[in-house]
């Protein structure tokens, strides 16, 4: 690799660590190109070499943990029993929003970041829908399927939420797994 495709690849990260910044700061729409432009010191043209508009600024920072949903969701759906499938979304959908504290914040907050993910997420409802799937099982009641909307959106809404954002990612994790499980009706696992 060139020490240009280096600086280029470094300088793209850089972009897209600022923009999640300034993004959970102002939110999507409160965020101007000039500003992450003038937080990382460039110009907006240097900016514009990278992403040509603001939604596909917001569409790369989203993309690292769509992609590791989509692994989450496969790795779930290939587990033999059903049990398993739910045990092992459950942990991975927990591991993303702890990894991913600020995004799952901003996406639980602004409606830029919803509208971007679903214009570069190719089949994102279809990702939801198996999320729920591989969580409620094949012909679900009405109360599982609730119960299985309240967690993810609790889990998310909790794990990003900013008066949580003091506990460390080992508490957070035990926390949102333990109401994770209760909430789907899983058995608790013993304390380590």
């Amino acid at each position: 690799m060139t020490a240009d495709v280096r600086d280029a690849e470094g300088t793209r990260a850089r972009l897209l660590a600022t923009a999640l910044r300034l993004f959970t700061e102002h939110g999507v729409e409160g965020t101007s190109l000039q500003m992450i432009a003038d937080a990382l010191g460039v110009t907006k043209a240097a900016v514009y070499y990278h992403f040509k508009a603001k939604d596909e600024i917001t569409a790369a920072v989203t993309e690292p943990a769509l992609r590791e949903l989509e692994t989450i969701v496969a790795d779930a759906e290939a587990q033999r029993r059903r049990g398993a499938q739910v045990d092992h979304l459950l942990a991975g959908f927990v591991d993303l929003i702890v990894r991913h504290r600020a995004l799952v914040a901003l996406f639980s907050s602004d409606p830029g970041v919803a509208r971007a993910i679903e214009h570069a997420a190719g089949d994102f409802e279809g990702l939801k829908e198996r999320l729920v799937s591989v969580l409620v099982g094949p012909e679900p009641e009405l109360r599982t399927t609730v119960a299985a909307h309240v967690a993810l959106a609790g889990l998310a809404l909790a794990g990003g939420a900013p008066y949580l954002a003091h506990l460390d990612d080992d508490t957070l994790r035990a926390e949102l797994l333990d109401i994770g499980r209760r909430l789907l009706g899983r058995p608790r696992r013993a304390a380590r």
